[in-house]
């Protein structure tokens, strides 16, 4: 892989990390919202949304379009999900490897 490449990556990897976002792209894959829409989601102020938004937008997630006098927001590329999808198989491999060394050290014991 170029540098240019992983560093294109890690901008969009490092959008996508922190639980509220996440919890943004999970309601996006759902359909397009307004930032009221998913205020409700993570409870917190708007501005807060917004701010999460425009990270999201910056690293090519998400887009907007006006409807009115409402932004709304738009899931630019959802194979995104299959990369969330990824790590939930990343954290199953990880917690069956946990339980066996659970598992191997209760027999030693």
């Amino acid at each position: 892989m170029k540098r240019d490449d992983a560093v294109a990556r890690a901008k969009i990897l490092k959008a996508l990390a922190n639980p509220t976002r996440l919890m943004m792209v999970d309601e996006l894959s759902r359909g397009d919202r307004c930032v009221s829409d998913l205020r409700f989601l993570a409870r917190v102020d708007p501005s807060v949304i917004s701010r999460h938004l425009a990270q999201l937008k910056t690293a090519g997630i998400v887009i907007e379009r006006r409807a009115g006098m409402r932004v709304i927001h738009h899931l630019e590329c959802p194979c995104i999900l299959q990369a969330l999808d990824c790590t939930l198989g990343v954290m199953q491999s990880d917690a069956v490897r946990k339980s066996r060394l659970a598992t191997v050290a209760t027999r030693k014991a």
